[in-house]
């Protein structure tokens, strides 16, 4: 299964988690969100291109992700480093994400991966704790995040596959669009987010893009 539009819930009458998350239209979305990310990197820290072989795994549910062993190593493979519609706003931060730019400006897409030491984390379920992570970048409690979150799914080792599960919010606001989806992993203890912003209504096509070309790599 792939990632399509409607996994996607507007907010709607949440308006309270927008208003934290989009002030008056100015700069890119992830400006206003707090600078603590969740924690630091996972060690060795950075991302790798996105494989090109398959898996003979093609799901990771949140159940199945229980049964990960604690020192999987779980990243993200970079399916936009060589992509020449793509260009890099930064680089890897040292502290686990990066960003890359559409190449008409419109649209940008942050990546994070890292220890969650900072997550209210819900021991055994990675749902409640993938929302917690949205609620530590919203800074909304995850109960508030919950019932306006929806479950996707990001790619799994190689991009298009879809079959990783995720929780994810968007909101549209003008001609504005901005999605966050977040993976958490409790028996590993790390966690991973993407945030699209456009300053059109591209952030779920270009969500489409981001799960095409990038994938969740798990390392055992």
């Amino acid at each position: 299964m792939t990632w399509t539009p409607s996994a996607t819930r507007r907010l709607g009458t949440a308006a309270a988690i927008v208003t934290l998350a989009i002030l008056p239209l100015s700069g890119c979305l992830y400006a206003q969100i707090p600078a603590a990310v969740p924690s630091e990197a996972p060690s060795p820290g950075t991302e790798t291109d996105a494989p090109e072989g398959g898996t003979t795994a093609s799901t990771l549910t949140f159940e199945e992700g229980l049964e990960l062993a604690d020192d999987a190593y779980i990243e993200w493979g970079d399916g936009f480093i060589a992509d020449d519609q793509w260009e890099t706003i930064s680089p890897d931060d040292g502290n686990g994400g990066w960003t890359y730019g559409t190449e008409d400006g419109t649209c940008t897409v942050r990546f994070w991966q890292g220890h969650m030491t900072d997550v209210p984390v819900v021991e055994g379920d990675d749902s409640a704790s993938s929302d917690a992570i949205l609620g530590v970048l919203l800074e909304t409690p995850t109960a508030d995040i919950t019932p306006v979150a929806t479950t996707g799914e990001f790619s799994y080792m190689t991009g298009g596959t879809g079959g990783v599960e995720m929780r994810q919010v968007s909101a549209v606001d003008g001609s504005r669009s901005w999605l966050m989806a977040a993976r958490a992993f409790t028996q590993t203890g790390v966690g991973l987010y993407t945030i699209v912003d456009c300053t059109a209504n591209d952030a779920e096509k270009i969500m489409d893009a981001v799960n095409e070309a990038n994938a969740i790599v798990v390392t055992p």
